[in-house]
């Protein structure tokens, strides 16, 4: 296991957010902890992509997995992310249309 600060962390934070459905899980797991069958129902999604976005994400070092039995609890590693992503969420970006598309990619 390798320990990351700083630059690192951001990078790897940015990588996992710059999928919507690996963003929509740390917010869903934000609020509570989660089942993955009960994350791949509330966003929508099969529960095979479901697994791998939480494979990255504990491979990133940003999720932490917790065995219950037969199941597995998915929680945020540090409850520092959480703070975070809440603090991310109230920030407003001017954004210049010609360089940045809506998806959020650079155009240049």
């Amino acid at each position: 296991m390798e320990t990351l600060t700083h630059a690192p962390v951001l990078a790897r934070f940015g990588y996992a957010v710059s999928d919507p459905t690996r963003a929509e899980i740390l917010l869903s797991l934000t609020a509570a902890p989660s089942y993955p069958s009960e994350l791949a129902d509330s966003l929508g999604v099969s529960r095979q992509s479901m697994s791998n976005h939480l494979t990255c994400l504990r491979g990133c070092g940003l999720v932490v997995a917790a065995p219950e039995g037969r199941r597995t609890r998915y929680e945020l590693a540090d409850q520092r992310l959480g703070h975070a992503l809440k603090d991310l969420l109230g920030v407003v970006l001017a954004v210049d249309p010609a360089c940045c598309a809506p998806d959020g990619t650079c155009t240049l």
